[in-house]
C-alpha cells in the first residue's frame, strides 16, 4: 500500500499521479504499485512539486510496518534506534524576562509620603 499526500502542488502533478494511484481526497493518493514504480513516482513528485510539499508513506518489513519520506516539510523523519520518528522544529520563542515598569502609584505614595 502506498499513500502520497500533496499540499500546494501543481494540478498537473495530481493528474500525473492519477495514472497509477487513486485520488481519494484532494491531494491524497493511494494505491499498490511495485517498489520500482513507487520510487519512480516519488522522484517525479519531488521534481515537479514546485513550491509545494509532499509526503510518501508505504508499507515495508520493519518493526513499524511502514516507512515514509517527506519533501519540503518542516517536520523531518529521523531514525531512533530502528524506529522512525518525526522531528518537529521548535516554534517556541524563548520567553523574555518580565519588564519592570517601576513601582505602583500607591507604593510610591507610601515610600515618599506624597499625597
Amino acid at each position: 500500500m502506498t499513500v502520497i499526500v500533496l499540499t500546494q502542488c501543481p494540478e498537473g502533478l495530481r493528474g500525473f499521479l492519477t495514472r497509477w494511484l487513486l485520488e481519494i481526497s484532494p491531494g491524497v493518493f493511494i494505491g499498490g504499485p511495485s517498489a520500482r514504480v513507487r520510487a519512480a513516482l516519488w522522484e517525479e513528485v519531488r521534481r515537479y512539486a514546485g513550491m509545494g510539499r509532499a509526503l510518501l508513506a508505504y508499507n515495508t518489513d520493519n518493526e513499524q510496518g511502514f516507512a515514509f519520506e517527506t519533501h519540503d516539510h518542516k517536520w523531518h523523519p529521523i531514525d531512533h534506534e530502528g524506529v522512525t520518528l518525526i522531528h518537529r522544529p521548535s516554534d517556541r520563542v524563548a520567553p523574555s524576562p518580565p519588564s519592570r515598569q517601576g513601582w505602583s502609584k500607591a507604593s510610591k505614595r507610601r515610600r515618599f509620603g506624597s499625597r
